[in-house]
């Protein structure tokens, strides 16, 4: 039995779409990033990108469990002495749903180059509209 290996010619990248309205943040995000490597396809190589595109609808209708809203707090460095920022989760729903999403995926994907790829493939939207139409994006319940 030969073991196979992915080539980047043989890989058909698919588009999805998500709803993300009334669903959990981390449970919704530990769905899509086996996606976005690829682990859902039976050619998954773990050093070849074989993921497929994911266009995630309605960001600001996402929900949190518990107090995360209140209590988890999102942080960050604006590279100045004393810049460390921090916003609480329900502050980063409220004003910036995408970078909120964005930022839980990309965690859940490797942190390399092949990571980076596999992030990009991942398009988020806080309203119901996305520009991706020509690529015919298949519709998935998660």
């Amino acid at each position: 039995m030969k073991s196979f290996m992915a080539k980047k010619e043989e890989i058909k990248r698919d588009w999805y779409i998500v709803d993300a309205t009334g669903q959990t943040l981390g449970r919704l995000a530990s769905k899509i990033s086996p996606i976005l490597t690829g682990k859902n396809k039976p050619i998954y190589t773990p050093h070849v990108d074989t993921g497929d595109y994911v266009i995630l609808l309605n960001a600001e209708k996402i929900k949190m469990t518990g107090k995360k809203a209140d209590d988890k707090l999102f942080r960050w460095h604006t590279g100045y002495m004393g810049g460390l920022k921090e916003r609480t989760y329900g502050e980063m729903l409220e004003k910036q749903p995408r970078k909120l999403l964005e930022r839980t995926i990309k965690g859940m994907l490797p942190k390399s180059k092949l990571g980076k790829k596999m992030g990009m493939k991942l398009k988020v939207y806080a309203g119901n509209e996305h520009p991706h139409e020509a690529q015919n994006p298949t519709k998935i319940e998660l």
